[in-house]
Order: C-alpha cells, then sequence, then structure tokens
C-alpha cells in the first residue's frame, strides 16, 4: 500500500508535470502561431515591398531613359545652336571682310577723286591766272590805246 501510495503520489505528481507540460506546449504552441503568423505577415510585407522596389526600379530605369534622351536632345540642341552660331559668325566675318575690303576701295576712291580734284582745281587756278593775266594784258592794251587815241587827238 506504501508502493502503490508513492506510486499513486509519483502518477499525481508525474500527471502535475505532464499537465505543466501539456500547459507550455499549448503557451509553445500558441507563441509559435503567433510567430508563424508574424512571419507570415513579414514575408507579405515582404513581397509587397519588393513588388514596390521593383515597381521603383523600374520607374527609375525609365526616368533614367528619359533623363538621358532628353540630355541627348539637349545636346544635339546645342550643338545645333553652336554650328548655326559659327556659321553666323563666319558669314559675319565674311562680310566683315567684304565691308572692309569695299572701304578700303572707296577709300581709293575718294583720295583718286581728291586728287582729281585738287589737279582739276589747280588746272582752273591756272587758267584763271592765265586769264587774269590775258585780262590785264588787254586791258593794259585798251588803255595803251585810250592814251594813244587821246595823243593823237
Amino acid at each position: 500500500q506504501e508502493e502503490k501510495k508513492q506510486l499513486t503520489l509519483k502518477v499525481e505528481e508525474l500527471e502535475r508535470k505532464l499537465e505543466s507540460t501539456n500547459a507550455q506546449n499549448i503557451e509553445f504552441l500558441q507563441v509559435i502561431a503567433k510567430r508563424e503568423e508574424s512571419i507570415h505577415q513579414c514575408q507579405l510585407r515582404l513581397e509587397e515591398k519588393s513588388r514596390e522596389c521593383s515597381s521603383l526600379a523600374r520607374q527609375l530605369e525609365m526616368a533614367i531613359e528619359d533623363a538621358k534622351r532628353q540630355v541627348e536632345q539637349a545636346r544635339e540642341r546645342a550643338v545645333s545652336r553652336e554650328r548655326a552660331a559659327q556659321s553666323k559668325m563666319l558669314d559675319l566675318e565674311t562680310q566683315l571682310n567684304r565691308n572692309k575690303t569695299e572701304l578700303n576701295q572707296l577709300h581709293r576712291s575718294k583720295e583718286d577723286a581728291e586728287r582729281r580734284y585738287e589737279s582739276s582745281l589747280q588746272d582752273l587756278r591756272d587758267r584763271l591766272e592765265q586769264a587774269e593775266s590775258t585780262n590785264r594784258s588787254m586791258q593794259n592794251y585798251v588803255q595803251f590805246l585810250k592814251s594813244s587815241y587821246d595823243n593823237v587827238f
């Protein structure tokens, strides 16, 4: 009976331990279930974030491609403007050279005209002086004739 009593106590103690262990197992299972749920939620969030990252990566790639296209277009416009500016600059330099040449020709023409004018002016002065000299001679002759006629009459 003593043995039976001890065995009964042992069985009761083991039953309590079993109940305690079962209770712990239930708690552990609940903790595990919560953790699995948490892991599942984390996996769902991870998948969502992965999809979001993929979408953002695609958007970024598209934005980079668009930016590259815009940069290339801007570069092409700048090169085109630079070519146009260089062409215009060459045209202006050509026009400037033509204008300088024309100005030099005009200066030479002006100088030639001034020389011809001075030469003509000098010729006119010489002829005027000759005409005045002739006029004085004629006046002296007329004066001589008047004196002579006065003396004769």
